[in-house]
C-alpha cells in the first residue's frame, strides 16, 4: 500500500506498531478526529502534520 492508496487522515498500521512515546517508551493510540497520536501514560497527545507524526515532546499537547 503506498501513501496514494491510504486515505487521507489515516496512519499506517505498520506505523503506529513501530512508533512509541519519546518519553515513556509506550504505546501510542491514534486519534483520527484530531490527527494526534496519544501517550496515555506520559498524557501527551503527538501531532500528525501533512501526514509526518511529530515525536517531539516539546510540539506535544498536554492531555487530561
Amino acid at each position: 500500500m503506498t501513501a496514494d492508496d491510504r486515505r487521507e487522515g489515516t496512519v499506517d498500521p505498520k506505523l503506529l506498531e513501530i512508533l512509541v512515546c519519546p518519553q515513556t517508551k509506550g504505546p501510542l493510540e491514534f486519534d483520527s478526529a484530531r490527527q494526534e497520536l496519544i501517550s496515555r501514560a506520559a498524557r501527551l497527545a503527538y501531532p500528525i502534520r501533512d501526514g509526518i507524526p511529530i515525536m517531539l515532546p516539546e510540539e506535544a499537547r498536554p492531555i487530561d
